[in-house]
């Protein structure tokens, strides 16, 4: 909870940012406007960041973390905040405009006519724009942008297929890079709540411009630090947690996914140590058990309904101990997904700057007083019920035998097993009794069977 003074200051923070619409983050201070009604929204977002976590990268899972990585702290006046929906898409836009040498664009969707007409713009004027956008899972909804943009001069790519990119990412010049949590999707702007951090740290740019280079070449890298950039799948996990696990006072987190169960642990063992610890989200029924063990632990959460009028909570951001000289802010495109953390390609940035903490933190606030408590109670199971499963397959790699076992149960925290053809591979089940195994072997049609709990099913992909 927020005292009455902290309160008050957000007032005032909440007023200078709807006349100025950009959070600026220099020495005058953070200014933060509070949240418009909500209009028209296109749900494929949330969509496709449920289905995103099925994404497959080499695994890095680290069920012991280690603590973050250190990070140095940018010199003052290096990153601005832009909190959507307020301070609108205009910068983001005139940034691209205002090229005069390179844009280097990575998008999971990309779907905004006035954007793919501003590249098109540079490309035409001599600008070398260069566009990566994913083809894993949003190739068939990035195919009309493509082949605009390649039909207009711009050099655009697909991201290698074996890997979400879920990353927003822009950079223009060498200048100057913009980590994002939203999606360029015209549709979304106007009720999503989104920030994007304009970063005009020289190493932070350095190392997005060389992990662009490789991955527009589809050639393999190891993502470099940067001052306080945070990665998927090398450092994510870790990063995250490390927030969690050093907050001494109040954490205060938005996020679309509530899915990884080291990150809800975490969350539920701040607050049982006495960490204020405060969740807005957008409701969805496939976090509910995650949400009755962070309630039942002491944490306070808030959301907002899934409907066309309510803000939809689309940002990713985690602050800790806002307005103490240990604060941290952690902010970019990673959900709290084990195929986000660890498998997809996401690009955050952990940086302790006052008025960046600030302004973030004014924003989860003002949401989380627009939002509504969480039922406490946990999905009732039955003492009785009957352990049941479902399981679906598909054949991600058919050449190398390789499949994906999705598996929804009755059987929270559980290990599940799929076993073809003399090959098996396990994988724990989340607070909502679902997995998905990464099961290397079986040819094609294999009669899959699943054990959880005390549930068997099969599945043939």
């Amino acid at each position: 909870m927020w005292s009455a003074g902290l309160h008050r200051t957000i007032k005032i923070i909440l007023a200078g940012a709807l006349a100025a619409g950009l959070v600026a983050c220099g020495p005058a201070g953070a200014r933060h406007g509070g949240h418009a009604a909500a209009g028209h929204r296109t749900r494929h977002g949330k969509q496709a960041a449920h289905h995103h976590k099925h994404a497959r990268r080499h695994h890095r899972r680290h069920k012991h973390a280690k603590p973050g990585k250190h990070h140095t702290p940018p010199s003052p006046g290096h990153l601005t905040v832009l909190a959507e929906p307020q301070a609108g898409i205009g910068p983001i836009y005139r940034l691209i405009t205002g090229a005069r040498k390179s844009v280097d664009l990575t998008m999971y969707e990309l779907i905004d006519p006035t954007a793919e007409r501003d590249l098109a713009a540079d490309a035409a004027r001599g600008v070398d724009v260069r566009v990566l956008l994913d083809s894993h899972l949003e190739r068939s909804r990035n195919a009309s942008t493509f082949s605009y943009l390649a039909g207009h001069g711009v050099h655009v790519h697909w991201a290698p297929g074996n890997t979400t990119y879920h990353q927003k990412t822009l950079t223009v010049d060498g200048r100057v890079s913009v980590v994002m949590t939203l999606n360029l999707v015209a549709s979304d702007y106007a009720s999503t709540r989104d920030f994007a951090v304009i970063d005009t740290d020289h190493a932070d740019i350095a190392a997005i411009a060389a992990t662009f280079d490789a991955d527009f070449a589809d050639r393999h890298i190891d993502p470099p630090d940067g001052t306080d950039l945070v990665w998927s799948p090398t450092n994510a996990q870790r990063s995250v947690l490390s927030v969690i696990e050093g907050a001494h006072r109040t954490l205060a987190v938005e996020d679309e996914e509530m899915d990884d169960p080291a990150v809800t642990a975490a969350l539920a063992a701040a607050a049982r140590r006495g960490v204020n610890v405060m969740i807005i989200m957008t409701a969805n029924s496939e976090w509910d058990a995650a949400f009755a063990e962070l309630t039942g632990a002491g944490v306070h959460v808030r959301l907002y309904p899934d409907s066309e009028s309510a803000l939809y909570i689309h940002a990713k951001a985690i602050v800790a101990d806002a307005g103490q000289s240990d604060r941290r802010v952690l902010v970019g495109s990673q959900n709290f997904s084990v195929a986000s953390l660890d498998y997809n390609r996401e690009l955050g940035i952990l940086t302790s700057d006052r008025a960046v903490v600030a302004a973030i933190s004014a924003a989860l606030a003002t949401d989380y007083a627009g939002a509504t408590r969480s039922p406490t109670a946990a999905p009732s199971q039955g003492s009785g019920a009957a352990a049941s499963c479902t399981a679906t397959a598909k054949v991600y790699n058919a050449s190398r035998h390789e499949n994906d076992v999705y598996v929804h149960s009755n059987q929270p925290d559980q290990e599940a097993t799929a076993r073809a053809g003399g090959y098996s591979k396990s994988y724990r089940t989340n607070g909502s009794g679902y997995a998905v195994i990464y099961l290397n072997g079986p040819p094609a049609g294999a009669l899959i069977t699943v054990t959880v709990g005390g549930a068997t099913c099969t599945a043939r992909d």
